[in-house]
């Protein structure tokens, strides 16, 4: 089976594209897809994502299995991530869709950072404040808001360069998480790497 996910972030560069491949890639490696990579395409905005998900799905052949895979923005309080994108953006699931090919990051991409908070102490250094951050054992409970000023909060002494940013640093901290630590803190990546090793075994 030839996994394929249509990611949202990216930005419009060239650059920042590739660093989201590669921080997705070195993600899903760690996480037990070494040997059988899905092919990653940043997309930029959600509803980019959505746009060009629905057009792979409607070319994918009989090995292609397709999957979209944005931020939830907010609580998923409804059951199933099409539910929920139904909900919030009013995206119908496509007809050849099932609920394995929608997924979401909760609430956002970066709630999975405060899972691995050793290796973001690591990577921002010794100036980094991680009392700062939320100490809620799953994270998708945090809202986006608190996960993001809390990120800027803990790296507010850490100088302007390297003080969090997303363009800068989100995807170079991706490729640097344990997906144990996330995994485990957030039901919906644990569905999400499930998905990806049991469709790359088919």
């Amino acid at each position: 089976m030839k996994v394929k996910v249509y990611v949202e972030g990216g930005g419009d560069t060239r650059a920042l594209r590739a660093q989201c491949r590669e921080g997705f890639g070195d993600f899903f490696c760690k996480a037990g897809l070494e040997g059988r990579m899905p092919s990653i395409h940043p997309c930029g905005g959600r509803m980019k994502a959505f746009k060009d998900f629905r057009t792979a799905l409607k070319k994918a052949g009989a090995e292609d299995f397709i999957v979209l895979l944005v931020d939830s923005e907010e609580g998923v309080g409804v059951k199933g991530s099409w539910a929920h994108l139904k909900r919030r953006d009013n995206w119908d699931k496509p007809v050849a869709a099932t609920d394995e090919n929608a997924h979401l990051m909760v609430e956002c991409m970066e709630s999975w950072f405060l899972a691995d908070q050793d290796e973001l102490a690591t990577f921002f250094g010794d100036e980094f404040h991680p009392k700062a951050l939320p100490t809620r054992p799953e994270v998708e409970d945090i809202s986006k808001k608190d996960v993001l000023d809390s990120l800027k909060a803990a790296s507010r002494h850490c100088g302007k360069k390297d003080k969090y940013d997303k363009g800068q640093h989100s995807f170079k901290i991706l490729a640097r998480l344990n997906p144990a630590k996330v995994t485990a803190s957030s039901p919906h990546a644990k569905r999400l790497i499930e998905t990806l090793i049991g469709k790359a075994g088919d």
